[in-house]
């Protein structure tokens, strides 16, 4: 039999060679001098060999114990060489429907609508809280304790939104490895109710109609670059999103036509939309083309052409006109135009087109750009008048 002492002297002889510790097994030395351990077996009247890895990566000890166990399957009628080779594939079949692998794959086929930043936001609570926590798992194995126990934390922190938005994306995930038959459960919709309800957050915006004409004058006298001042008054004609409109491009607007496109790539639903223009938004285009005109962007950075103004520009802006944050930001236009459009007595429907709220069936969104246009083209030019009465009577 060997021993540790032994084995640590054992050389290279220039030629592979056996030494037997009993029981069929044996250590190889080969020509390079590697210590390979090995067990030969015979299993249906056929002589095997099977292998426990190399010294002292496996040590005579270890090497014993995989010796002694391969002879108890022999004797209940098992090879262990078989034996082996299902415990890797077995391994290898739970690698492929890991929760990492899955939501890899998910992110690859669902999130492609998304824009690039979203699709960050998605990769980083990916590998920050998930994959640490039980990435490694197979799928079909995960308890809603295991997404409690990353989520609990979170939520205890204050960061509400952040725990509610894993507990979706896990759903999400769920849901799509049941699709391709991963798993016959999602385990996320068991966690309904477990975390803390969510907080409505509202954005500051003004709404008081009386309010809203002192604005828009204060707007139009904004002094210095031109076209942030134009940025300004366009924003309540249009009421789009804030990237939406500062990084606006010439080529996306037919004033004849009086059409903004914006192509689905800058659009946070990564569907295209049509933003009629009324007559007030068209004059204030065709003051702004000869400024900013021969380039590619309606409002450019006052530093370089190559690219817009940024959003802290604006709320930059809203601040020196005296508005604070709690009564305006830059998104707030929107909340203006949705909450007093709805109180004049526009069709919701028009309403929610037209600010390019997403559409959850995909086959609709494809065609959602222009639905109700005709209808959003009248509403569009009577908001703007509107405006002008409050701008000159409030």
């Amino acid at each position: 039999m060997l021993n540790d002492t032994q084995i640590k002297s054992l050389k290279s002889t220039g030629k592979a060679k056996k030494y037997f510790d009993g029981g069929g097994m044996y250590l190889l030395v080969t020509a390079t001098g590697s210590k390979l351990w090995r067990l030969v077996y015979h299993y249906d009247k056929k002589e095997k060999s099977l292998s426990f890895g190399e010294y002292p990566s496996v040590s005579l000890k270890d090497a014993r114990e995989r010796r002694d166990d391969a002879k108890r399957l022999l004797a209940q009628g098992i090879d262990p060489g078989a034996h082996k080779k299902a415990i890797v594939a077995k391994r290898i079949a739970e690698q492929e429907n890991s929760f990492k692998k899955i939501a890899l794959e998910w992110y690859e086929s669902q999130t492609g609508q998304f824009t690039d930043k979203y699709r960050g936001h998605i990769t980083f609570r990916l590998n920050t809280y998930l994959f640490p926590a039980f990435g490694g798992v197979v799928i079909s194995k995960l308890e809603p304790q295991d997404i409690l126990a990353v989520v609990r934390p979170i939520e205890q922190k204050g960061l509400l939104e952040t725990a509610r938005r894993l507990v979706q994306m896990v759903s999400q995930i769920m849901r799509y490895a049941i699709i391709t038959g991963r798993a016959k459960h999602n385990i996320a919709a068991d966690l309904r109710g477990a975390l803390k309800p969510r907080r409505t957050q509202h954005r500051a915006t003004i709404t008081d109609p009386e309010k809203i004409g002192p604005l828009l004058r204060a707007i139009d006298s904004y002094p210095g670059y031109f076209p942030l001042n134009c940025a300004l008054r366009l924003a309540p004609l249009f009421f789009v999103r804030p990237t939406e409109l500062r990084a606006a491009e010439w080529s996306e607007f037919d004033l004849a036509a009086k059409e903004w496109r914006i192509p689905a790539g800058r659009m946070k639903m990564r569907q295209k939309h049509i933003v009629p223009l009324a007559d007030q938004a068209v004059r204030i285009l065709e003051e702004l083309k000869p400024f900013s005109g021969g380039g590619k962007y309606l409002f450019p950075s006052i530093r370089t052409d190559d690219r817009p103004i940024s959003d802290v520009t604006m709320l930059a802006a809203i601040r020196r006109m005296g508005y604070e944050k709690h009564e305006l930001c830059t998104h707030g236009f929107r909340g203006m135009a949705s909450t007093l459009l709805n109180e004049l007595g526009y069709n919701r429907d028009w309403i929610e087109r037209q600010l390019a709220h997403g559409e959850r069936n995909e086959v609709r969104a494809a065609y959602n750009h222009a639905q109700y246009l005709p209808e959003r083209r009248k509403m569009m030019q009577e908001w703007a008048n509107y405006l002008d009465q409050l701008r000159k009577n409030s």
